[in-house]
């Protein structure tokens, strides 16, 4: 016997209806790329997004076609977020800071039709709108008092305005019906092997992934909170804030291309800020700025860190110094991203400050929607509360079960996702992470795949053979090392091997340092043994550190 609930597709337009009716006066604030700060509300929003969906479908766009953005965290982006899914086409956030032969593959690969772009990006655009096979129209996200014009826009065939094709529509326009499980955005993540995977979101997933991030034992949003994301919009959609936000009327400030300190501090304290998210790197940045000045936060209280591990000095230096709780997060863009949150459970309340500073240093307990366990080299599941460490499996609605076009086969062990981190658990259930499987190298919050860049060392004439393994940095996390085997007779340099870069990878790939040896170790089927290598240079100290 089924129950007799009305079947309502769970649909991302869904939340922005919400927050119109429910919270249409609550603001949108951006530093825009132009460098004023723009006001708008949740009701100037969602009429503005209308238009927007009304302007595609003009363009040609329909149901499941992708559309691309190369853009900062404003209210543009906002907009399109909501037009472009919830017109049923599939939003596509590039990543900015990717070498532009990536994202020609990226686009092409994810057959971008039309491809928004800000201000910041019209080199990145000039460089790449003529290699791109598949999109039709692009658009400066800006009015036209900052379109280009001369050989500038020359380069782009048919340049479009973001703000006329809000002016030329209504916001007569009623968002589509359609099946919760149709595709929603699709976001690609690095790899160990090959080229970037395209993770597809459903809007299902995505509204699931929502209510779970709102809850009060997660990220715990509510329509009282202003809520800066400097984690960016085209890193696995902002981790879900621009989003939530609208599921509980919370007022959103961006903070566009303006992500040092000073300009964080000054929107925190202008637009009284109560919650932020973001990669520790950022962090080091504002925090910097603040005891520089003597500055103290006024009603910011807490951030949610994630991407990488978040130092424990910085833990404390948030709460001790500035009253600031983080909240230590954990997931990855095939989880929507996130798994685990370093909530406290009643017995931790009881602790004392030490204590629970180790508590949240590590990752934390799964959100509801995510099952995780830890398993051992035979497959089984390990117990908690001990120091065993093993891989890391999720599974759940808001987890990828396949990558975009098949791209490397099925990724599931037995319905599980493996994650490729290990980690242990306590007797409470908080996951901390030891290791990672995957030989990519995580820079402020970014990954870097070892793989492209040995790549590119062995083709250099001098060198016979080369491994990339993660150093540790002060401010980076990590940053790559470069471990090099040279050519009988041949002779190079280590800035020679930097040099060789140049040009072939986005900048901040550059490995750090580059270390020579006689010979790298190789396994029984020839694979380097990268443990090794990493055991060997773990206190190896970069030039940039």
């Amino acid at each position: 016997m089924n129950g007799q609930m009305m079947q309502q597709p769970l649909l991302i337009s869904s939340l922005l209806v919400h927050a119109e009716r429910h919270h249409g006066e609550q603001e949108v604030v951006t530093r825009r790329v132009e460098g004023d700060i723009h006001r708008e509300t949740y009701r100037e929003l969602a009429a503005r997004a209308r238009r927007m969906a009304k302007a595609l479908a003009a363009l040609g766009v329909r149901h499941s076609d992708r559309v691309a953005t190369l853009a900062w965290n404003t209210y543009r982006h906002m907009e399109l977020y909501y037009a472009v899914s919830g017109s049923g086409a599939v939003l596509h956030t590039l990543n900015p800071r990717l070498h532009p032969d990536q994202v020609v593959y990226i686009a092409d690969h994810a057959e971008d039709q039309v491809l928004f772009f800000d201000l910041t990006f019209l080199p990145l655009v000039q460089a790449v709108a003529a290699r791109c096979k598949t999109v039709k129209h692009w658009v400066l996200m800006s009015d036209r008092a900052h379109m280009p014009t001369g050989d500038a826009a020359a380069k782009i065939p048919g340049l479009l305005c973001f703000e006329e094709l809000i002016e030329g529509q209504d916001d007569r326009y009623t968002w589509p019906s359609f099946d919760e499980n149709h595709a929603s955005s699709l976001c690609y993540t690095s790899g160990t092997t090959g080229n970037p995977k395209g993770v597809l979101y459903s809007h299902r997933s995505t509204v699931l992934h929502t209510f779970a991030i709102s809850m009060p034992d997660a990220l715990s949003v509510s329509a009282n909170d202003s809520i800066l994301p400097v984690v960016p919009m085209f890193h696995v959609n902002a981790w879900g804030l621009p989003y939530a936000a609208c599921m509980n009327g919370a007022k959103l400030v961006f903070p566009g291309a303006g992500l040092d300190g000073k300009n964080l501090y000054e929107l925190f304290e202008t637009e009284k800020v109560t919650v932020s998210a973001g990669v520790p790197t950022v962090w080091q940045g504002l925090l910097a700025y603040v005891e520089a000045n003597g500055l103290k936060f006024s009603t910011m209280r807490r951030t949610v860190i994630g991407g990488s591990a978040c130092p424990p000095a910085m833990l404390r230096k948030f709460g001790d110094e500035y009253d600031v709780r983080v909240l230590h997060a954990w997931g990855m863009t095939e989880m929507s991203p996130v798994g685990t949150v370093a909530a406290f459970k009643p017995r931790h309340l009881g602790l004392s400050k030490e204590e629970q500073y180790g508590v949240m240093s590590k990752q934390g307990r799964a959100v509801y929607g995510v099952d995780l366990k830890i398993v051992g080299e035979n497959g089984e599941e390990l117990p908690w509360g001990t120091e065993t460490s093993g891989d890391v499996l999720v599974k759940g609605p808001w987890i990828v079960s396949q990558y975009f076009k098949g791209e490397g086969g099925d990724p599931l062990v037995d319905g599980w996702f493996p994650t490729g981190d290990v980690a242990r658990m306590d007797a409470d259930g908080y996951m901390q992470i030891t290791d990672r499987s995957k030989d990519v190298i995580k820079s402020g919050g970014e990954w870097i795949g070892s793989i492209d860049l040995e790549n590119i060392a062995m083709a250099h004439p001098a060198v016979a053979m080369a491994a990339c393994i993660a150093a540790k940095h002060p401010k980076w996390d990590e940053r790559p090392l470069l471990v090099v085997m040279k050519k009988p007779g041949a002779a190079v340099t280590r800035e020679e091997i930097i040099g060789f870069f140049e040009g072939k990878i986005a900048k901040w790939w550059t490995p750090d340092d580059v270390v020579f040896v006689d010979a790298i170790p190789l396994g029984a089927t020839g694979k380097m043994q990268k443990n090794k290598l990493r055991e060997l240079f773990k206190d190896h100290v970069l030039p940039t550190a």
